[in-house]
């Protein structure tokens, strides 16, 4: 069973940066694609970037050149480094991990972006 973990969320003033991690474990060979995505109070999960495991990214547009997702040193680790974030960016983001056509979910971790 692969288990997903996120940390680093917080609360930051409008303008500032944070950076989130993601480890995936559990897993006998490597994690395909690992993604970041964000719900925010009423609205549904939106994409927010993913990564493949050959270092492909896509970004929601909304996010592009102001976030940066990359994989870690680590297997199956990735980070979110976000920056100029907005308060419209506050939600609870979570991580997701492809492997073997079975998506596997994080429990989320909630940034607040203050004005």
């Amino acid at each position: 069973q692969v288990q997903v973990v996120e940390s680093g969320g917080g609360l930051v003033q409008a303008g500032g940066s944070l950076r989130l991690s993601c480890a995936a474990s559990g897993s006998r060979f490597s994690i395909d694609d690992m993604g970041w995505y964000r719900q925010a109070p009423g609205k549904q999960r939106e994409l927010v970037a993913r990564i493949g495991r050959g270092g492909t990214t896509n970004y929601a547009d909304s996010v592009k050149g102001r976030f940066i997702i990359s994989r870690g040193n680590a297997e199956n680790t990735v980070y979110l480094h976000m920056s100029s974030l907005k308060p419209e960016d506050t939600a609870v983001y979570y991580c997701a991990a492809d492997y073997f056509s079975a998506t596997y979910w994080g429990q989320g971790t909630q940034v607040t972006v203050s004005s």
